[in-house]
């Protein structure tokens, strides 16, 4: 069967309630600005306006938020026919502080997770090049129990697996449950993107980069990619020399919220085409700098960042 479904994206649709105060903790924001939101949700937006095929797997409540989030996917043309719709729990919602560094944010979680294997059908992944989660999607059942056995069969039919390990403890049940399921999915050998802030929170201490890199490529990762905020980026290839490129710099940063989501949309981008690693990093260096510049979803014109191909 041709794979026509360039990437699968799995996990949460949000809503993001970011702040309107810029560099403040949720404590000191006062008001906010409503964004539709989730890494999984955005990684198939940018890529479908990037000009690939990609196509969002996710649970929202039959409400007011459920309606705007789809209406909002319509528009960039995402097929939402395997978005459930449930009026049983309510869209999930996130307050995130606006900031310059890392936010900090509030889950109220609901409809997101309620992920079931009726929504990912054995055809589905027969047409899909790249499978991708998340951590944040992984944290809670049944999503977990879905994308876990939905990975294993996405890999046995030759899709490659992508992860963004996006951990927050205040997600999971333990650290060692969250330690244990990324293990279970590494089996898969899936291109990995994680951050600096990511790691501290998993292992609670600063560890050498060549340390977590070895820590993933042990459980069988061959490509780790690792984003150092305005110091750029690390990737290491299992058996090949490390590459590490600078950030682009930025004058005015707007936000950062979502600016991972837009350098993993970036990779895959270039990855999909066979891209060299470099020319990967290059086009998710260019496409994170323009999210940082602005607030919310990135411009209309992303898509001339093929040209850069």
């Amino acid at each position: 069967m041709k794979k026509n479904i360039d990437i699968l994206c799995v996990g949460e649709i949000l809503i993001d309630f970011i702040g309107h105060q810029n560099d403040v903790l949720i404590n000191e924001t006062r008001d906010y600005h409503r964004y539709l939101g989730g890494s999984p949700a955005n990684v198939a937006m940018n890529c479908k306006r990037l000009g690939l095929t990609s196509l969002l797997i996710s649970t929202l409540g039959i409400d007011g938020f459920g309606e705007y989030a789809i209406n909002r996917l319509n528009e960039i043309g995402i097929n939402t026919n395997y978005t459930k719709r449930t009026s049983k729990d309510s869209t999930s919602v996130i307050f995130v502080s606006r900031s310059n560094g890392t936010p900090d944010f509030i889950p109220y979680r609901s409809a997101d997770y309620k992920i079931t294997e009726d929504q990912i059908p054995k055809d589905i992944l027969l047409k899909t090049k790249i499978f991708h989660t998340t951590c944040f999607a992984l944290s809670k059942k049944p999503a977990q129990t879905t994308i876990l056995k939905k990975a294993k069969e996405a890999f046995n039919l030759d899709c490659i697996l992508s992860i963004d390990i996006n951990y927050a403890k205040e997600l999971w049940e333990s650290k060692e449950e969250a330690l244990s399921v990324i293990k279970e999915y590494c089996i898969y050998n899936p291109l990995i993107k994680i951050s600096e802030d990511d790691m501290l929170r998993l292992f609670e201490k600063e560890l050498p980069h060549q340390e977590i890199f070895d820590y993933f490529h042990n459980l069988g990762v061959d490509i780790v990619c690792l984003t150092l905020g305005s110091k750029g980026v690390k990737l290491s290839q299992k058996g090949k020399e490390l590459i590490q490129l600078p950030a682009i710099k930025i004058d005015n940063v707007m936000d950062t919220t979502g600016a991972g989501d837009a350098f993993w949309s970036g990779f895959l981008f270039a990855y999909i085409q066979n891209k060299p690693i470099k020319e990967c990093l290059n086009i998710a260096l260019n496409l994170a700098a323009l999210k940082l510049q602005n607030v919310g979803r990135l411009p209309d014109n992303i898509d001339i960042l093929s040209k850069l191909l």
